[in-house]
């Protein structure tokens, strides 16, 4: 049976590498001087050697490999009707066996599975990897002598620790030895260097999405939705994370996946409880987790939280004794983490700034953009952990640049999205169609994901928040007084800003930024 309607796909089976790889090591951004990281020799089971073609069709079991994880047993089914198949790629749909989770993944990343089995359980340890290998052989039990579905049944102790689609997937990573900046496809942005940025974003690649099912669940998410190659070792240093919101969330999920002890806390408890079924330590206090890990992250709302997390009681601050390391990724303005900055330092600690431009999506894919400011030694410290949450991250020089940068990348993407529905309202009363007028859009200069997404979004009137309009308002109107204190003008952000705070007004605070199209129709 072919897969699609377009015959058999000719996959690769590569042999176990017979010994180490040579990885070498690079300079920053490609310029002369000392190399930016020492690599060791990593051994790369799924890479290397002469390619064997085999043939794969609907139905196969495979070993699947996404991005920088372990290979995972999975099956060849036919994607949901209304998935598109990524453009110029060869690829299969794959569902993976001992959890929800289910990908296009590339035929080069796909193995099959009988072949391979000795092969990777040899190389592959952990409970989660022998739950799916269980649930294959009982898949295979089940098939036995009789015609055999496409639904993957899941082993009856996997179902006793899944909380939802994914939940108890974790993939594991298959290096040992440390290996700093190890993921060729992770990308570190110096403000020192003399190259432009926008030259090395070419190099980045892009990544495919995991599809997820639409069940309302709040379980952990994958982590990196990626079919590219590529490995991360954890830091050995522990890690406390403090607020798990929609993009906290996803980057604690990121960092249990790659291997990194992690500490939680949040205000509201009860969403600590998924993390701690992966494997997180509970924190009583945001005193308690600083003072018992080596580096704590932390993500809130707004810059009275961020303040109230650090000098209120049980506080940041009370756990922060001389190397101590915090790292602040809320969107706050530059006197706020200026303060925040002083503080910490005033008590011996070390103290990072690295707010995160992105949304819940991104947060779950391990896609987020980190913008850092502040120690230096600190943000290379951290290099594991924003390799686990991000793609690329900058380190943008003294304490209060990254602030300020964040405020204008966000003031720029909120202008973008009430331009956006001011046109599709426009195009309305006019008489035309918003799905055409979306549909030129994407054809022409301004085509994006972001673009696509938020105009779908309005048209299904779908406004389920992956970036909440409250929050994007606060930070439109952090720029604007970012460019009252310059004296500079900002009467694009104003009008934005408008716009947002009648939303506002129309109880969509807690929808997503795209609704702020209902501002425009009522």
């Amino acid at each position: 049976m072919s897969f699609g309607g377009r015959g058999d796909v000719r996959a690769a089976a590569w042999p176990v590498t017979a010994g180490p790889r040579h990885v070498a090591a690079r300079t920053p951004m490609g310029g002369a001087g000392a190399p930016w990281c020492s690599r060791r020799p990593v051994r790369r089971p799924w890479s290397g050697g002469k390619m064997a073609a085999v043939s794969l069709r609907l139905g196969d079991l495979v070993w699947g490999k996404l991005g920088r994880y372990p290979p995972w047993p999975g099956k060849i089914v036919n994607p949901p009707k209304d998935l598109k198949k990524p453009r110029g790629k060869k690829c299969f749909f794959v569902k993976f066996f001992g959890t929800e989770d289910h990908a296009w993944i590339k035929v080069e990343q796909l193995k099959p599975y009988h072949a391979h089995k000795e092969e990777m359980i040899k190389i592959n340890k952990g409970k989660r990897f022998q739950q799916a290998v269980d649930a294959v052989e009982e898949f295979l039990r089940r098939a036995k002598g009789k015609d055999q579905d496409l639904t993957i049944p899941e082993s009856s102790t996997v179902k006793g620790v899944m909380a939802g689609p994914m939940a108890a997937f974790k993939w594991q990573p298959t290096v040992s030895e440390p290996v700093k900046d190890a993921d060729p496809h992770f990308h570190h942005f110096l403000l020192s260097q003399t190259e432009k940025p926008a030259v090395c974003y070419q190099a980045i690649t892009k990544k495919l999405k995991i599809c997820e099912e639409e069940t309302g669940s709040t379980s952990i998410q994958a982590a990196d939705s990626t079919a590219v190659n590529g490995s991360i070792t954890p830091t050995d240093k522990k890690i406390g994370f403090l607020g798990l919101g929609l993009m906290g969330s996803g980057i604690v999920s990121n960092l249990l996946k790659m291997g990194h002890t992690v500490t939680v806390w949040n205000r509201t408890a009860e969403k600590c409880d998924l993390f701690i079924q992966e494997g997180a330590r509970l924190g009583r206090t945001p005193a308690e987790v600083v003072s018992t890990c080596d580096i704590t992250f932390a993500c809130v709302s707004d810059p009275k939280a961020a303040k109230d997390l650090v000098l209120g009681p049980s506080g940041v601050l009370q756990g922060i004794r001389p190397g101590k390391c915090y790292v602040d990724m809320s969107t706050v303005d530059a006197d706020t983490v200026t303060e925040l900055a002083q503080v910490i330092v005033s008590r011996g600690g070390r103290f990072l700034e690295a707010p995160v431009s992105g949304n819940q999506q991104l947060s779950n894919d391990g896609m987020l953009v980190i913008l850092a400011a502040g120690d230096r030694g600190l943000y290379e410290d951290c290099s594991s952990c924003f390799q686990a949450m991000g793609k690329t991250s900058f380190f943008l020089g003294e304490v209060g640049n990254a602030a300020k940068m964040m405020l204008i990348v966000n003031m720029v993407q909120g202008s973008f999205m009430a331009t956006i529905a001011e046109g599709l309202t426009l195009a309305q009363v006019t008489g035309q169609s918003q799905q055409t007028l979306l549909d030129i859009l994407n054809q022409g200069q301004l085509a994006s994901i972001f673009l696509d997404q938020k105009c779908q979004n309005i048209l299904q009137g779908n406004f389920k928040p992956d970036f909440y309009l409250k929050y994007i308002q606060k930070d439109l109107r952090l720029a604007i007084a970012l460019g009252d204190a310059v004296n500079h003008p900002t009467p694009m952000a104003a009008a934005a800003n408008e716009v947002y705070k009648r939303a506002k007004a129309l109880d969509q605070s807690d929808n997503d930024m795209s609704a702020v199209y209902r501002a425009y129709i009522h």
